[in-house]
């Protein structure tokens, strides 16, 4: 999977604050993300919190893109 414009939906499970490293569930497929690629910019973000993203592969790793607050 590379970059593409199929949006999910899921939950954000994990969020280290000091290191802006989390991970958002979706359907049973764990998504790692860093906070820049929150896209209201705040760089923080709640467990538990509903969002919206775009999966895109790099490294190797499934991660989460353009991460929306729902």
């Amino acid at each position: 999977m590379s970059d593409s414009n199929s949006q999910l939906f899921g939950t954000v499970a994990e969020f280290d604050h000091h290191r802006g490293l989390g991970v958002v569930e979706s359907a049973d497929v764990r998504y790692v993300f860093h906070c820049a690629e929150i896209t209201d910019e705040s760089r923080e973000i709640d467990v538990g919190a509903s969002v919206s993203f775009v999966p895109v592969k790099r490294f190797g790793l499934l991660e989460a893109s353009r991460i929306v607050k729902l």
